[in-house]
């Protein structure tokens, strides 16, 4: 459990006079149970180093004001140190970034957040301290409108605003929708996860969770072995929230992660903006609600986010011409011709009619989606564009 009135000491950086901290208890330090992010940082500013948090006996430590019996024998219980030296091997060998809460670097959006992760890991190729960040987050449960609405949005962001970085929580819907947005119209996404980096939920979003690791990156504040869990989600739309400028709501039913974002991101005064619907729209109630509520300003265009967030676009690009059909590859041409002549199918029944993997399908509809050829609705459904 954690306790807000922690320690009665004023709370004093000391980033500047410490001495370089070991990957290891940077680590560590985010793995103490039951202390949380907050109390984390109070417990480096009395130690007055990271270190020093890690040699205290538990007789030294019951007696300090604010930490009691339960939990100085959390901290003195030492195994976790033994988890995280496991873990800086992991990160080292699969060249993962650690940010550390004192580090330079350390995205100056989430440094501004009480409750932003002490250590979190990257895996990825772009600035976290990007100029212009803009979350996306909805309902996993997206209508064709809603993708629709992500692709438009992020489209004409796209137009005046190369560099802008699209986060979102590599969830089904529009999580999924405003990623496909991001890469197919070059601009960098990092997809906060849930989990540790063994793991990619769901599965069916590995092709283009590996996109985004040469286009943005993928972003998380658990180990490596840690699997995706209901509380785990909840925890990473703080990240969601803090790491951005904004964070835009397309769709979302009266309920949800999405509104739990929202609300976060107002405790951080930063700027919400909501897609509206009509009023017997079950996904668009909690947009609605946002707009009503005063928590969110209406957006019907990425004219409307420039204003609100004083973005000026620069000259706009030419437009990236389609892919012409003879440039497709013999298999693409198959999948292509077969969905001119139905119209629509899942990917099971693609699957069957062409007899490939449904691992190389969905990589190689992926692709497609790219190249502006097809486009994937709700239940894995597909139409050329």
């Amino acid at each position: 459990m954690q306790r807000p009135y922690f320690f009665l000491y004023l709370f004093v950086s000391f980033s500047c006079a410490m001495p370089e901290t070991s990957l290891k208890h940077k680590i560590a330090l985010g793995l103490i149970p039951h202390i949380g992010d907050i109390n984390a940082r109070k417990l480096v500013s009395h130690f007055g180093s990271v270190e020093a948090i890690f040699h205290e006996p538990y007789g030294k430590l019951v007696k300090i004001p604010g930490i009691g019996s339960g939990l100085a024998k959390y901290i003195s219980n030492r195994s976790y140190l033994d988890i995280a030296e496991h873990e800086a091997e992991y990160v080292t060998k699969n060249n993962i970034r650690t940010y550390f809460y004192l580090d330079n670097d350390y995205p100056f959006r989430l440094r501004q957040c009480d409750d932003s992760p002490v250590v979190f890991y990257f895996k990825g190729n772009c600035d976290l301290n990007a100029g212009e960040i803009l979350s996306v987050v909805g309902t996993r449960n997206a209508t064709s409108r809603g993708k629709e609405l992500c692709e438009k949005i992020i489209g004409g962001l796209a137009a005046g605003h190369p560099n802008l970085i699209i986060v979102s929580g590599l969830a089904y819907g529009i999580d999924i929708a405003s990623h496909k947005a991001a890469l197919s119209n070059n601009l960098p996404t990092i997809g906060v996860l849930g989990h540790g980096f063994k793991t990619t939920y769901p599965s069916i979003h590995a092709s283009t969770a590996r996109s985004m690791t040469s286009m943005g990156g993928l972003l998380t504040d658990f180990v490596s072995d840690a699997l995706p869990e209901r509380n785990n989600f909840l925890k990473r739309n703080r990240i969601i929230a803090g790491l951005s400028d904004a964070t835009l709501v397309v769709e979302s039913g009266i309920k949800g992660g999405a509104l739990i974002t929202a609300d976060i991101a107002c405790s951080y005064n930063r700027d919400v903006f909501a897609v509206p619907g009509r009023p017997d729209d079950q996904w668009s109630a909690g947009c609605n609600s946002l707009i009503r509520d005063n928590k969110a300003a209406l957006i019907q265009s990425s004219d409307d986010i420039e204003y609100f967030l004083d973005w000026k676009p620069v000259k706009s690009k030419p437009p990236v011409q389609k892919t012409l059909f003879s440039d497709l590859d013999d298999t693409e041409k198959v999948v292509y011709e077969l969905l001119m002549k139905q119209g629509e199918l899942t990917i099971d029944s693609i699957c069957r009619t062409i007899e490939i993997p449904i691992y190389k399908l969905s990589s190689l509809l992926l692709q497609m989606e790219f190249k502006g050829l097809v486009n994937c609705y709700p239940g894995n459904v597909y139409r050329l564009n």
